[in-house]
């Protein structure tokens, strides 16, 4: 394709990734994209090597500002706790430096670079409508020019962003043998998993957006590492080795390690927090991760000794002794955990009963505001029995319980189930009542009597929530059976 073709074709799928962008986010009037296709095409015209490259950098920088403040605009008025990840997308978008030689720009997810005295990498790349201002603000410590090597921690959108802006004709992509597996499936689902996000993130599009040569369908990394091996490489004066770690987020994990400095570039191997109790388990949906492959790379990172931690969420950890403190703990809470699970399968306890009987001892007391142990109980219990109880014969058919409950609610009276929901919720006995009332649904949401029982109860199971684990899965998910209570009520405040 000649240039002028080339150009035209290119400014014009940039400007439709502006128009289906800024639709997608409810903007009205034409000036903002009218604006945006303008400086697009410029700045397309500009290069004659990079055109596309330039192209989807120019329509990122133009949509990532207006995306981002939408979206915090939807987190102030939708977040009603402190949960973490609203607090993210308000986190403001800065160099940070950690050592002479690694920076990170902060962010939904951090995007990390490491300069070395002949060329930089970059691990991870952000969220894509933050990748442009990321790049700004990273260029800063690393001018000009292409990265070495790009690490992606896993599969992720929110750590993957940026790759195709910072790809240059010899940049290697590094990441786990099963992050190309790991990105079909969330590809192939994203519009199922996109629905239940929002039920716990509501600031999300109603829709998931895709915009062309932004996302990350079709990276195909040029050099994979697998669970428990280690692929070493020099740029410059700095030794690199990245370590396939399946971790907190996925069975794609990698981290980033620097062996002199003995810094540890982890991603979200401990998940968003450190330190606190991994999702084992996500009630957002996604595969349920190895218990045992996260001990054994939990053993081999603490082998390592490091002396900075830097993960993909929030601040470094800059204390050796809290390091090892920290990991320690979170290797031998998951070990307890799944430990004592399969100790009470093999004593023929059911699932529910190891749910509320396996607790963290004292000395193995992590924060549960992103994973809990009673949802890894269940997850490491189905990870090996898989989803037949062998309690309820039903559960081998089709047919769902929900097919018999009208017939169920003709027979009881209304009378009746109330004095028992009275009664469970006097004891607060909440999961039993709810229990009840969800046997009721969808007479729960017209009837006054019920509605207001079942918004008490869910209310008692939030309060319960936050003075003990404060999940904030949990409290989103509770939220909004709340609020779909409140909007079938004429009285939402009673």
């Amino acid at each position: 394709m000649d240039k002028p073709r080339q150009v035209v074709s290119l400014c014009s799928e940039a400007k439709l990734v502006a128009i289906k962008t800024i639709r997608g986010y409810a903007v009205t009037g034409y000036r903002f994209w009218i604006m945006a296709a303008i400086a697009v095409v410029l700045f397309a015209l500009l290069s004659n090597d990079s055109v596309e490259r330039a192209t989807s950098i120019a329509a990122n920088r133009m949509i990532g500002g207006y995306a981002q403040e939408r979206l915090r605009t939807q987190a102030a008025a939708n977040n009603t706790g402190h949960v973490a990840a609203a607090d993210m997308i308000s986190l403001p978008i800065k160099l940070n430096r950690v050592t002479d030689s690694v920076s990170y720009a902060s962010g939904v997810a951090n995007s990390i670079v490491i300069t070395t005295s002949d060329g930089f990498v970059v691990f991870d790349a952000g969220l894509i409508i933050q990748a442009a201002e990321q790049m700004d603000v990273l260029r800063q410590v690393t001018g000009a020019g292409d990265p070495a090597a790009v690490v992606l921690s896993h599969s992720h959108a929110d750590h993957v962003g940026a790759t195709r802006f910072w790809l240059g004709q010899d940049t290697e992509l590094i990441a786990h043998t099963n992050f190309v597996a790991e990105r079909d499936y969330l590809t192939a689902l994203d519009p199922y998993l996109h629905q239940r996000n929002r039920v716990l993130f509501p600031w999300l599009p109603e829709k998931p957006r895709t915009l062309p040569g932004m996302n990350f369908r079709g990276l195909e990394p040029t050099v994979t590492v697998s669970t428990g091996s280690r692929y070493a490489f020099q740029v410059g004066d700095t030794p690199f080795e990245v370590l396939g770690t399946p971790g907190a987020e996925g069975r794609d994990n990698v981290v980033l390690w620097l062996p002199e400095d003995k810094v540890l570039i982890s991603g979200d191997f401990f998940g968003p927090q450190f330190p606190q109790f991994p999702n084992i388990f996500t009630m957002r949906g996604e595969k349920v991760r190895d218990p045992v492959a996260y001990i054994n790379s939990l053993d081999q990172l603490l082998a390592l000794s490091p002396q900075i931690l830097i993960p993909s969420h929030l601040t470094p950890i800059t204390d050796p002794a809290l390091i090892k403190q920290g990991m320690r703990r979170i290797r031998d809470a998951v070990d307890y955990v799944h430990r004592e699970t399969l100790t009470g399968m093999n004593a023929g306890k059911s699932v529910h009963t190891l749910m509320t009987e396996i607790q963290l001892p004292e000395h193995l007391s992590l924060s549960q505001t992103h994973g809990k142990v009673s949802w890894a109980v269940k997850s490491i219990w189905e990870y090996y029995a898989t989803w037949f109880h062998y309690d309820r014969t039903s559960e081998l058919y089709a047919t769902p319980q929900s097919a018999v409950l009208p017939e169920l609610q003709e027979l009881v009276a209304l009378e009746s189930l109330l004095a028992v929901i009275d009664g469970y919720i006097a004891s607060q006995q909440w999961e039993h009542a709810l229990l009840l009332l969800e046997l009721w649904e969808p007479q729960s949401l017209i009837d006054p009597e019920l509605n207001t029982r079942y918004r008490k109860v869910l209310n008692a199971l939030a309060q319960r929530n936050q003075q003990e684990a404060d999940n904030g899965y949990e409290r989103f998910w509770l939220e909004s059976r709340i609020a779909r209570l409140k909007s079938h009520t004429r009285n939402p405040d009673h």
